[in-house]
């Protein structure tokens, strides 16, 4: 019976993430001709007042140097007064200045526009996006640039068309104008359908798009990539006015955005910087001054969390009409997403997700996400909570037809997602930064132009779970003749990868914890891009849906010099072992096991937690190495 179960339980991972995979270039991609519609993110469309003719968004930031210069002494007095922990002058310094800028941009307490705001352009033909360059060969006026420049390499610039939407309004309104903005391509191309690419709050739109519209079929492919669909976490925080800020995570987001390859986080975690979260939140009745009445604020937050945030925030009276609309979309609407999804693909379209997990909400919120969007509010998976994951022998909510949908750190349970099959998550992956890990800009490509890609199976290269490759996290692993993430009895070797664009690094130490096996390594220098393989001693244990982690401990000549990283794997090599409760930490690691809670915090509150974890996973590595040398 074990080895029957052993059986199935490798055949389940082996679909699930459909192909051994490599470190191959992608398949080539066969554009279906249809043409593409990029719905881009949050506050990327150019808006004026129709009355003075003034641009009301895709704000001038020239403006701020003068407006600093003309408040100078202001400025001094509010820093000052901040030395002595006192935030509430430079709060109203930047608050001020917030809402000046934004002056054209408030709401009526009901959701409509206090001023007569128009988008500039809102029809096909000016949307081009050829037509777009040719207009502002500066560069102005296009959302996401690189992500159409990808597109270009297939289709050219003519054949993607640029959606923009009064993105303060409710997500049933940009809906709507989604629907004529797609009605506008088909007349002008002649086309039948389009493909379309979504990001973020795009996400949502095109989510409630397909609930309102899908019934048109008017879409070969739609993907949705960090989409907005059950809500954005920071709107919560900042609607509560309760921002504790994620100083590391956001370093860590920064770096993520810009594949700094030099790595400053660890600074911030040897300093207390709670003065932020105060002037953040001193900061916020300035800012819903601005956007406190947008419906597009009170539909980012989650269902769950939306009644809490409407007691203290909104008036039953005077805010009428926007809770009309927000109610309309919290309980109409977005329970209506995985129906509509699975009706649209049962009349021929097809819908991917992409989400990132592994990250908290950097304004506070403690869930698993990618930094702005919680990874359940994307795809509508369980997630274990925050620093814990799904203890060892867990059961998936839905079985799936036997197909294995837990990921291999164990925090998310894609069985319960929308569409389980259709679903792709990624460690690591912040939110917005798609361009910035090559297997995940491949993947937006693929989807929304080829309509080979139908699920998670579909193509070897793209599982259903990944670790990210961006340069920031300086390595990548996998075992070899395994499925990215897992590890089985046709593991022989550990494939590590420079993922740097510019640095060379030197593999000094690798450990396993959780699994009794030594590797072999000499170290080396890889230069960026290059690949090195190394063998290991021990046996990967005859048991399944156990976690483990590898940690790569490497040299880089830059202001971090010393770095590591550790990904998770799940053990898939037999029977199921028996879960030992509900969840398990995910932040401990040898050197805390060793070290106990009390001086963990305190390594925690020192910020040399993550340091002395790499000295003693080096050191660890050092005795497996020699016992390795004794056994020879």
């Amino acid at each position: 019976m074990k080895k029957l179960l052993s059986v199935i339980l490798c055949a389940a991972v082996a679909i699930s993430a459909c192909g051994i995979l490599t470190f191959a270039g992608r398949d080539d991609i066969e554009y279906n001709g249809y043409p593409v519609i990029l719905v881009p993110g949050y506050s990327s469309s150019f808006m004026y007042d129709t009355e003075t003719g003034e641009q009301a968004w895709g704000l001038d930031f020239s403006k701020i140097g003068g407006m600093v210069l003309t408040s100078i002494a202001d400025l001094g007095i509010a820093l000052g007064a901040m030395t002595v922990g006192n935030a509430d002058k430079i709060a109203k310094y930047i608050g001020d200045g917030i809402i000046e800028m934004c002056a054209e941009l408030p709401c009526n307490p009901d959701g409509t526009s206090v001023h007569p705001l128009e988008r500039y352009y809102s029809d096909a033909a000016h949307m081009q996006y050829s037509a777009i360059m040719e207009r502002h060969p500066e560069g102005g006026y296009m959302s996401e640039p690189k992500i159409a420049q990808g597109i270009a390499e297939y289709t050219g610039y003519d054949n993607i068309y640029n959606f923009t939407d009064d993105f303060r309004m409710g997500s049933e309104f940009c809906a709507d104008q989604l629907n004529d903005f797609i009605e506008s391509v088909k007349e002008f191309t002649g086309s039948d359908k389009v493909n379309i690419i979504s990001i973020s709050h795009g996400g949502q739109t095109l989510s409630t798009y397909l609930v309102k519209y899908g019934d048109k079929n008017d879409i070969a492919n739609a993907t949705l990539t960090v989409p907005a669909i059950g809500g954005a976490g920071f709107a919560f925080d900042a609607l509560m006015g309760d921002v504790h800020l994620d100083e590391d995570c956001i370093a860590r987001f920064i770096e993520y955005g810009n594949d700094v390859e030099e790595h400053y986080d660890w600074l911030l975690k040897a300093r207390q910087l709670g003065f932020l979260d105060q002037i953040c939140n001193k900061l916020i009745p300035y800012v819903l001054q601005v956007i406190g009445n947008w419906g597009s604020i009170w539909d980012f937050v989650p269902v769950e969390r939306y009644e809490e945030a409407k007691k203290l925030r909104l008036d039953p009276e005077a805010n009428a009409g926007l809770i009309e609309v927000s109610d309309r979309y919290h309980y109409e609407l977005q329970p209506k997403v995985r129906e509509s999804f699975e009706k649209c693909q049962a009349n021929g379209m097809n819908i991917n997700i992409l989400a990132g997990t592994g990250n908290p909400i950097v304004t506070g919120l403690q869930e698993n996400s990618d930094g702005i969007i919680t990874t359940a509010c994307s795809t509508g998976a369980v997630c274990a909570p925050l620093n814990e994951r799904f203890a060892d022998g867990y059961t998936q909510v839905n079985d799936c037809g036997g197909k294995y949908k837990v990921n291999p750190s164990m925090t998310v349970d894609a069985s319960a997602a929308y569409l389980p099959d259709d679903t792709w998550f990624v460690e690591g992956m912040f939110h917005g930064m798609m361009i910035y890990d090559p297997y995940v800009f491949d993947f937006m490509k693929k989807s929304t132009l080829d309509d080979r890609l139908r699920n998670v199976y579909s193509d070897p290269y793209f599982p259903q779970f990944r670790d990210s490759e961006n340069a920031a996290l300086g390595v990548y692993t996998e075992f070899s003749g395994c499925q990215p993430g897992f590890i089985d009895s046709r593991a022989s070797s550990l494939l590590i990868k420079n993922c740097c664009k510019e640095s060379k690094i030197t593999v000094t130490s690798v450990t396993a914890d959780g699994l009794d096996i030594a590797f072999k390594l000499k170290p080396k220098t890889l230069a960026p891009g290059e690949t090195m393989n190394i063998g290991f001693t021990g046996d990967i244990p005859e048991e399944s849906l156990r976690c483990a982690g590898i940690t790569v401990t490497f040299l880089m000549d830059n202001v971090t010099p010393a770095c590591f990283r550790t990904q998770k794997y799940t053990v898939m090599n037999g029977g199921a072992v028996a879960p030992a409760g509900d969840f398990e930490s995910t932040g401990e690691t040898p050197l805390t096991r060793l070290a106990g809670p009390l001086l963990t915090r305190i390594l925690d509150f020192l910020g040399l937690r993550e340091f002395l974890s790499m000295i003693f996973d080096y050191f660890t590595y050092l005795t497996q190495s020699a016992g390795i040398l004794f056994r020879r």
